[in-house]
C-alpha cells in the first residue's frame, strides 16, 4: 500500500515508523525540516519529500497521484485540511486522514460531511489522550483501558499485587471465582516477558495481567487481580494545556479538580472557562506549591505538560510526596518504560493512544479498531468476518483451527450486541466482530490476510 504522510512531528514519526515496518506498505513522509527528514530516513525504509505539504507541486513528488492513503499530520489543522482538498481535487486519493487540533472545527459536523471538506477521517491526539487518561482515573489501578465494540468491550491491564484473590494461582481460577462474568485473560507479561495464558500458568504477585470483559464487569474482575483501589475523588492535574483543560472540563462536575499552570494568562483565561475547578498559578515542580496543596491527599496527579521532563520530575515529585497514583505525559517510548519500573505509575505515551485510530482506516481486511499495547511492542484489533463467495479464512472455522501466527490469540467475539468469550470450539460467523491480541506487532499482516477476502484496498 503507498502511503504518503504529511507532518514529521512526534505522530508522524511514530505512523512512519509503524507504517514502513510492514513489508507491504511504501511510506513517503513529507516535511519542511530537512535535518529531521535525513535523521528519519536514517533510521526507516522510507521515501522523503522536503516542502510544504499542501502545496500540488510537493505532493506530486512525493507520489501522491498514486496514494492510496494520505496521513496529513502536520501542526497546522489548515494546512492538513487544505493537503486533503488538493489530493482529492487533483489525484481523487481515496483514503484522506487529517489531524485536527482546534475544537472550533471539530464542533461543526457539518464541516465533515460528504458534502462538505475532502477529509474522510479526522483525529484529535488531544481528545484522544484527554479520554484514555480519563479512562484510567475512572478504573484506579489500571495500566491501561482499551474500548471495543463501541464502548461495550474492554481490554484492560492491570499489576497484580498482594492481597486479592487469584495471585498464587492458576488463570482457571478467574472463571472459577466470577462464574457469573464473562471474561478472558489474553496477555500475562511477567519480568518484561509475554506468557502464554493458559488456563494452568500461575499468576504471581507483580505480574501485568490483560484481560477482555464488558464495561460493566471490568471493576470485579480487577479485585480479583489486585486488592481493590479507592475510586479517585481528588485529582490534581500539572499543565493548563489543551490536554490537561479538557482533562478538568471533563472531570470538573464529578471529582474535586485543581489545575496548576505556570503560564500567568493561560491560567487566568482556563479559571474563567472552567466552572468548578480550582485553577493554581504556579510551578507544579515546587515542592512547596504541592505540600502547600496537600498533594499527599490526591488520588491522582497526573502531569500533561508539553515537557516530559517537567512531567516526569512533577510526577515522582508527587509520588514522593504522599500522591495516591502518579502519571505523566511522555513522549519517548524508552523513557516511559524506565519510568514505570521506577516511581511513575502509568506513563502516557501520545503516540502510542494516537496510532491505533490511524492504523485502523490503514490496515486490509475490515479493521475497525487498533490499539497499541506494551509502548508498540503488541497491538489488540478489532476485525470483521466477511465471506465474499465463500473465500474467507473464518468464516465457518472454528477458533481453534484458524491459522493464527505465534503469539496472536483471538480473546472475543461480539455478535449481534452480545459478547462471547471464544473457546477452541467457538465457531466464527459471518459480520462478527473478533477481539484479537498480538503479543508481537510484526505479524500483523498475517492477522490482516485472515481477514481479506477481497483485493486489498
Amino acid at each position: 500500500m503507498k502511503i504518503v504522510i504529511l507532518g514529521a512531528g512526534q505522530v508522524g514519526r511514530t505512523a512512519a515508523y509503524h507504517l514502513s515496518r510492514e513489508e507491504a506498505n511504501d511510506v513517503t513522509v513529507v516535511d519542511t525540516n530537512q535535518e529531521v527528514l535525513r535523521d528519519l530516513q536514517g533510521r526507516l525504509d522510507i521515501r522523503t519529500v522536503a516542502g510544504n505539504a499542501s502545496f500540488p507541486t510537493v505532493l506530486d513528488a512525493a507520489g501522491a497521484a498514486d496514494a492510496e492513503v494520505l496521513i496529513a499530520l502536520t501542526n497546522s489543522d489548515e494546512v492538513n485540511m487544505l493537503a486533503c482538498e488538493v489530493a482529492y481535487t487533483l489525484y481523487r486519493t481515496p483514503t484522506k486522514i487529517a489531524r485536527i487540533r482546534s475544537a472550533e472545527y471539530t464542533a461543526n459536523p457539518k464541516l465533515f460531511s460528504d458534502e462538505a471538506l475532502s477529509v474522510d477521517v479526522w483525529i484529535s491526539p488531544e481528545q484522544l489522550v484527554t479520554e484514555y487518561v480519563e479512562r484510567l482515573i475512572r478504573y484506579p489501578g489500571a495500566l491501561q483501558v482499551l474500548t471495543f465494540a463501541a464502548g461495550r468491550l474492554r481490554l484492560v491491564g492491570v499489576r497484580t499485587g498482594s492481597g486479592a484473590p487469584l495471585p498464587g494461582l492458576p488463570v482457571r481460577m478467574l472463571r472459577e471465582h466470577l462464574p457469573d462474568v464473562e471474561v478472558r485473560v489474553v496477555a500475562v507479561y511477567r519480568d518484561g516477558r509475554s506468557l502464554e495464558p493458559e488456563a494452568e500458568l500461575v499468576i504471581r504477585e507483580d505480574d501485568e495481567v490483560f484481560f477482555l470483559a464488558e464495561r460493566d464487569q471490568v471493576r470485579r474482575v480487577m479485585s480479583e487481580l489486585r486488592k481493590e483501589d479507592n475510586p479517585a475523588r481528588r485529582v490534581v492535574i500539572a499543565g493548563g494545556g489543551s490536554i490537561g483543560f479538557r482533562l478538568a472540563r471533563m472531570l470538573e462536575k464529578t471529582h474535586h479538580v485543581k489545575v496548576i499552570e505556570r503560564d500567568p494568562k493561560r491560567a487566568r483565561h482556563i479559571s474563567e472557562v472552567l466552572e468548578h475547578a480550582i485553577v493554581l498559578h504556579g510551578d507544579a515542580a515546587d515542592e512547596e506549591l504541592l505540600i502547600e496543596e496537600n498533594i499527599d491527599s490526591a488520588d491522582v496527579f497526573a502531569a500533561l505538560t508539553n515537557s516530559e521532563e517537567a512531567n516526569i520530575l512533577s510526577a515522582m515529585l508527587a509520588k514522593r510526596l504522599g500522591a495516591a497514583k502518579v502519571m505523566a505525559l511522555i513522549n519517548k517510548p524508552s523513557y516511559a518504560e524506565l519510568m514505570e519500573s521506577g516511581s511513575i505509575d502509568v506513563a502516557i505515551s501520545p503516540q502510542s493512544v494516537t496510532i491505533g485510530s490511524l492504523l485502523a482506516h490503514v490496515r486490509r481486511g475490515d479493521i475497525v479498531r487498533v490499539h497499541s499495547l506494551k509502548h508498540g511492542a503488541a497491538e489488540a484489533m478489532e476485525a470483521i468476518a466477511h465471506s465474499e463467495g465463500g473465500r474467507s479464512r473464518v468464516v465457518g472455522v472454528a477458533v481453534g483451527e484458524i491459522a493464527l501466527p505465534d503469539g496472536a490469540r483471538i480473546g472475543a467475539i461480539v455478535r449481534d450486541q452480545k459478547v462471547i468469550m471464544t473457546q477452541d470450539d467457538t465457531v466464527v460467523e459471518e459480520d462478527d466482530h473478533v477481539i484479537i491480541f498480538l503479543a508481537d506487532r510484526r505479524h500483523v499482516e498475517q492477522v490482516e490476510r485472515l481477514f481479506m477476502t477481497a483485493a486489498p484496498r
